[in-house]
């Protein structure tokens, strides 16, 4: 038996974040990352974008893929911190 597994989708992980910015739940990993700043989540991104680059190269397609889902939360992490929403991202698409 096949078990579903909820997806999330760009503007989804974005709004999870953007509340969980607003509550600031107690043990909270994103809320951490945004009191630690922007160059604290810089620096993740630069790590994320290097680990896609790697797993593109010698992993496997799946292994890319986490990889990337890593990165855009990083990268929506970033944008959280310095008030863009996704509108100021897709004009540029």
């Amino acid at each position: 038996m096949e078990q579903w597994v909820a997806v999330k989708d760009f503007e989804t992980l974005f709004a999870e974040l953007l509340n969980k910015a607003d509550r600031k739940p107690e043990g909270s990993g994103t809320v951490q990352a945004l009191e630690e700043g922007a160059h604290h989540i810089g620096k993740k991104i630069i790590e994320e974008a290097g680990e896609v680059w790697i797993a593109a190269e010698y992993q496997s397609d799946e292994e890319l893929a986490e990889e990337m889902s890593q990165l855009i939360y990083w990268m929506q992490v970033m944008m959280i911190k310095r008030g863009l929403r996704p509108e100021d991202i897709y004009k540029y698409l």
